[in-house]
């Protein structure tokens, strides 16, 4: 007689996420207040080649999921991936690696953003369906160091190749910081898809229905009134 199933990955009070405050006294923008994450109108990025994120420099750096990233803003301005805090700093300030050099359409696009930059990296995800990708599940990091009276550090994402079956899957959290079931939404990701995520306090991670590698900017940003007002005017 074969063995049951065994019951879906689901995140517990020992998961590494859960440790990571929530409740912070930094400034957080009215957008993303009800919800966690705002969607904006999709961006026509039809005059980007594509060599400017498939020719960059990657590396094999794990997160959610089967990844790799290159960054394009990183702590020192290195080809780096970990986080601003290994160098004593908070998640902003960054500095435009040699990668940027190679994408410059995208680049003017992220510059005219306004804020203040922290990692900016191009990810490359496989292949996961929502089963596969909820073991990857999870809150980020992204105010360690940083100065309570500064903007809270959010993330922001640009879909660079077209996966319209495949979504962000968003969990808000309890008062354990623990994701709710009942909370679910997911943001698709058609190419140009252009959304930003409370990620610190949503459980988030990508599910990609297709059979190729997904593309894809994400890009830490302090928050703060200028750029809530930027966002509120592309939605």
């Amino acid at each position: 007689m074969s063995s049951p199933d065994p019951a879906p990955f689901w995140p517990h009070s020992e998961h590494w996420s859960v440790k990571i405050p929530g409740n912070t006294p930094h400034y957080r923008m009215p957008v993303l207040e009800e919800t966690g994450y705002a969607i904006m109108k999709t961006l026509d990025i039809s005059h980007i080649p594509s060599s400017e994120w498939e020719n960059l420099k990657y590396m094999d750096w794990k997160s959610g999921g089967d990844t790799n990233f290159a960054p394009l803003a990183s702590c020192d301005g290195t080809i780096e991936c970990k986080g601003f805090w290994e160098n004593g700093k908070p998640d902003k300030d960054a500095l435009f690696t040699s990668n940027a050099e190679l994408a410059p359409r995208l680049m003017e696009y992220i510059r005219s953003i306004p804020a203040n930059f922290g990692r900016v990296r191009i990810i490359k995800l496989e292949p996961q369906n929502q089963e596969q990708a909820l073991r990857s599940v999870h809150r980020d990091d992204n105010n360690r160091l940083n100065p309570e009276e500064d903007g809270w550090v959010v993330r922001m994402w640009i879909e660079l190749t077209d996966n319209p079956d495949s979504y962000m899957l968003l969990y808000d959290s309890d008062g354990d910081n623990l994701p709710l079931r009942e909370s679910e939404a997911h943001v698709p990701m058609p190419k140009g898809a252009h959304f930003v995520v409370d990620s610190q306090r949503l459980w988030h991670v990508g599910v990609h229905n297709g059979d190729k590698p997904r593309y894809a900017v994400i890009i830490s940003c302090e928050s703060s009134p200028a750029l809530d007002a930027w966002i509120k005017s592309k939605m």
